[in-house]
């Protein structure tokens, strides 16, 4: 219920910021047809955020790039947008002062020329005001075309990890690890129908997947069942659950995914036999909140979910949330797999962006001690950009220590 009310004030403050955008835009204009396509293009916007807040549908039943474009407007152009209004405002209260001031009988400082106010004022007035209303949207449409061209690709993306616990009888095993689907939204059908054939055509041993399988809906959650009993690995697949998941109904999802055979493990623990050797993969639920909460209420799952290890079985965490990691080395468990980060969503270079300034750990591999863990940055979308942080599949391949490639 907190989630329901806490994004319904969300976005009625952006419907409240389209409007206050829209009256500012067309003060800026005075050509009848910058008007025109500020008033279609803030329609448009308005009647898609209304329609989604009431639950329509209207996303299965437009082009992709009119879902995009409106994700894009929100949150990202809408913001440009408003950034423009504040200095705006302040030359426009500023030139109000010195008129007000001017009418008063005080000279404004620094008079301009007669032919200035005359001539040039106005059409400078006139240019910055319709480069002001039409580039945020023009910034919406080219960064949706960009959008669109990205939501078309996936990567593979290998790691070989040497484990020193690792038995003789599991080198070379390897993993295909799968997460943040988010089908629905924004995700890309033919990315995720290539997620499918790319898993599969990697014959892994193992396919794990670490949650989000769904954007929101559980509209979607069939489509999301089917692709996941599509995958295919020799010995077996499981799974976690994410946030986005648990967003509508959590019950109802769990309820559906295990009724469907697909094995989900909520603070569980399941066995693989692996060329006759037992692999146990540990899963944990996702529950919200706070950082510091977070961390001690994951360090209290691990440690729960332990009591259930077999001593001669090989252990793999999953973990939507990347900061497990700490419980995990605090357990000397060799091998964690995590998703939730989308590899930081905007980045600047490897180190530094969106990823590091939201959590602790948030791309590719990461080792303390005798505990290492990979984070994907998954299929599929929940926002539509992703800058320097490729939609991916990993496959990972674990040797003994000293075991060459």
């Amino acid at each position: 219920m907190f989630w329901f009310w806490f994004w319904f004030v969300v976005n009625l403050l952006m419907i409240v910021s389209d409007l206050a955008w829209w009256v500012a835009a067309l003060r800026l204009t005075n050509r009848r047809l910058w008007r025109v396509l500020v008033s279609a293009f803030m329609g448009a916007q308005l009647a898609a955020h209304v329609s989604a807040m009431a639950g329509s549908q209207w996303p299965s039943h437009v082009p992709k790039a009119v879902l995009l474009s409106v994700v894009v407007w929100h949150y990202a152009a809408l913001g440009l947008a408003l950034a423009i209004l504040l200095p705006l405002g302040i030359v426009r209260a500023w030139a109000w002062m010195i008129r007000r001031r001017a009418r008063a009988g005080v000279a404004p400082p620094n008079p301009p020329a007669a032919a200035d106010v005359g001539a040039d004022l106005p059409t400078r007035r006139e240019f910055i005001g319709a480069v002001a209303a039409l580039a945020p949207p023009l910034f919406t449409v080219g960064l949706t075309g960009a959008a669109l061209a990205q939501l078309s690709h996936l990567r593979v993306r290998r790691f070989t990890l040497s484990i020193p616990t690792l038995p003789r009888a599991l080198d070379g095993i390897t993993l295909a690890h799968v997460t943040d689907m988010h089908v629905g939204g924004v995700t890309s059908e033919r990315v995720l129908r290539q997620m499918v054939s790319t898993t599969n055509a990697l014959r892994a041993d193992l396919v794990l997947l670490t949650g989000d399988l769904i954007n929101y809906e559980l509209a979607c959650l069939s489509e999301g069942i089917a692709l996941v009993k599509a995958l295919e690995a020799r010995y077996g697949l499981w799974a976690i659950e994410g946030n986005h998941d648990l967003a509508v109904n959590g019950g109802e999802f769990e309820q559906r995914v295990k009724a469907a055979g697909v094995p989900l493990l909520l603070d569980e623990s399941a066995l693989a036999n692996v060329r006759g050797h037992a692999v146990q993969i540990f899963g944990l639920r996702w529950l919200d909140g706070s950082v510091g909460q977070r961390d001690r209420v994951t360090a209290l799952q691990v440690r729960d979910v332990l009591k259930q290890r077999r001593p001669d079985a090989f252990p793999i965490l999953l973990a939507h949330h990347p900061h497990a990691f700490d419980a995990a080395v605090k357990a000397d468990l060799p091998l964690t797999l995590a998703g939730h980060t989308h590899g930081g969503q905007f980045m600047l270079d490897s180190q530094h962006g969106l990823g590091p300034a939201m959590f602790r750990y948030w791309s590719g591999h990461y080792a303390r001690g005798g505990s290492q863990m990979i984070i994907s940055n998954g299929v599929g979308n929940w926002l539509p950009i992703r800058i320097n942080a490729p939609a991916e599949i990993v496959h990972i391949t674990l040797r003994c220590a000293g075991t060459r490639g």
